[in-house]
């Protein structure tokens, strides 16, 4: 599933298209994707101006004039493709990507402009809904939804107050949108790398020092993934069909049996299974 830095991405991929631009016409092509689309969803679209394109966690928003924000989850392989009319830029050559067919395009966003914006989504776990702008942060998708780790209400007391007593593993509570929104299994593999902390150490035992390095660590990764232009791991791709390089740079993620990235460690990367998701660490290095 697409993680905050790919999310990220899309959404500066599509802002030029849909920053300030007014929906001429909307099409869906079925009814529904992982849910049914809100009731007269094309009506309430068409013709509504998109303020801005915004990202919390991993969603896209895009609040309406109409006083609606439509709400936008790519699931496991849902993409956009952009046209500005010089031609549809279409994702190509990514790792374990699907390849783009037309039959698997559900929703067709076309602006005022010329713009024209397709949602493609084999698998169809995304999902899009519209949502009073007013009550965002009270609806159940987002009611809760700790800081974003990008933000400035995340930091290391923050990290503090959530790790302080708990047996669980610091990757178990990162993974927690109550702690921080947006934190998928691969960053937060990469982000105890570089703090140094094992993610079988319990997370009431981390250390001040480590939870410092740690919250810093965080904030590091996602910002070099977005400047990547992300990990564009499995079926992900960018909205402007760049591919990304992160995948490239990783210390852990999916490097089981390989030599630690660090510096004079000399350890090797190992695996381990927590709550059904793969933890990759290196044993000497993170204690």
């Amino acid at each position: 599933m697409p993680e905050l830095p790919e999310v990220e991405t899309v959404r500066r991929g599509l802002a030029p298209a849909l920053d300030g631009a007014r929906l001429a016409r909307v099409e869906t092509r079925r009814p529904d994707l992982r849910f049914p689309f809100p009731d007269d969803f094309v009506q309430r679209l068409t013709g509504a101006r998109v303020e801005n394109l915004r990202r919390r966690a991993k969603y896209l928003l895009a609040p309406l004039d109409r006083g609606d924000t439509l709400v936008m989850h790519l699931g496991m392989t849902g993409r956009f493709d952009v046209d500005d009319g010089s031609g549809a830029v279409r994702p190509a050559d990514y790792y374990y990507a699907a390849p783009a067919d037309p039959k698997h395009v559900h929703v067709v966003f076309e602006t005022e402009s010329g713009a024209r914006v397709a949602y493609s989504d084999p698998r169809r776990f995304g999902f899009m809904g519209l949502v009073p702008t007013d009550a965002l942060d009270r609806h159940p998708w987002f009611a809760g939804m700790g800081p974003e780790p990008l933000g400035p209400d995340f930091d290391a007391d923050r990290l503090a107050a959530a790790f302080a007593g708990r047996t669980q593993s610091p990757k178990t509570l990162l993974l927690d949108q109550k702690v921080v929104a947006g934190l998928g299994n691969i960053y937060v593999c990469e982000a105890l790398h570089r703090a140094g902390i094992s993610p079988r150490r319990p997370a009431g035992a981390v250390d001040r020092a480590r939870i410092e390095r740690l919250a810093d660590a965080v904030r590091a990764v996602l910002e070099e993934a977005i400047a990547a232009g992300g990990s564009t791991l499995r079926d992900y791709a960018g909205a402007d069909g760049v591919l990304g390089y992160f995948q490239h740079r990783f210390r852990v993620y999916g490097r089981e049996g390989e030599a630690c990235a660090t510096a004079g460690c000399g350890g090797t990367v190992e695996r381990l299974v927590q709550a059904g998701r793969s933890t990759f660490f290196c044993p000497v290095c993170q204690t």
